[in-house]
């Protein structure tokens, strides 16, 4: 594997736990407008065209809005972000303590100060990037951890995500995780 391509792969866990986690600001969604492609006629090209429009078009206060639609609610969102719960139907269940088992081993606990279990959808990307970020070989593989914690769930919340009605971009969103995740599917798996 080459470091461009893990680093690309870094940088996608990391925008995709930041979108996942809290409601984008101005900035973040300038940035995605920003973003250059270098190769927009590929499968993951075609859908960096297509979430950078979305960012150019979206209007702050209407994806802020639908963030809270999509991931809080009035008692929880219209998804569940939760590993446990698309794997099981309920929270806090063995997917999670699996998880935990897997954290502890890489030396990561969850932080004081926030609230949300780590099978968090937003948590889990972001241990992709610690893993693929990580000097060495990691105890717990990105391709192990992928295939534990992430393939048995993912590619339905991403479709879930791809159906939403909140907001074009978060469908954008969910219509490039998906195409992220298969991706990440046969690397990991070759």
């Amino acid at each position: 594997m080459n470091d461009e391509n893990t680093l690309w792969r870094t940088q996608t866990y990391a925008l995709l736990a930041r979108l996942l986690y809290s409601e984008p600001d101005q900035a973040l969604l300038d940035n995605i407008a920003a973003v250059e492609v270098t190769e927009p006629e590929s499968p993951m090209g075609q859908q960096w065209v297509k979430l950078i429009d979305a960012a150019k078009k979206a209007d702050l206060v209407d994806v802020q809005q639908a963030f809270q639609t999509l991931f809080i609610g009035v008692t929880h969102g219209e998804l569940i972000p939760y590993g446990s719960y698309y794997q099981t139907g309920f929270l806090m269940e063995e997917p999670l303590a699996e998880l935990r088992t897997d954290l502890a081993r890489l030396g990561l606990e969850r932080q004081e100060d926030t609230s949300e279990p780590e099978d968090h959808i937003a948590a889990v990307c972001d241990v992709m990037r610690l893993i693929l970020s990580a000097e060495g070989t990691p105890i717990v593989t990105a391709d192990e951890f992928f295939q534990r914690h992430l393939s048995p769930w993912f590619k339905s919340f991403f479709e879930d995500l791809a159906k939403s009605k909140a907001a074009h971009f978060y469908s954008v969103l969910g219509q490039f995780c998906l195409k992220f995740t298969e991706l990440e599917s046969k690397l990991l798996s070759s």
